[in-house]
């Protein structure tokens, strides 16, 4: 969901994140993914503008970060 609201591609993630497309498919597949890449993931959208929101009882989402100016 975070990766499709930055419109990137899974190579576009890899790149910002410095990891490989495979990591990026098998995460989002449900597949095992090294914590360290999960974060490095998480950090590259949200330098990006994603902005993660917690379960709340409504169900985790994502949100993009308003452009400045």
């Amino acid at each position: 969901m975070a990766r499709a609201a930055l419109t990137w591609s899974t190579h576009d993630l890899a790149k910002a994140a410095d990891v490989g497309a495979n990591t990026v498919n098998r995460f989002e597949t449900g597949q095992d993914a090294r914590v360290s890449s999960v974060q490095k993931m998480r950090q590259a959208m949200e330098a990006a503008g994603v902005i993660f929101v917690e379960e709340n009882g409504e169900g985790p989402g994502v949100r993009l970060r308003k452009a400045l100016g």
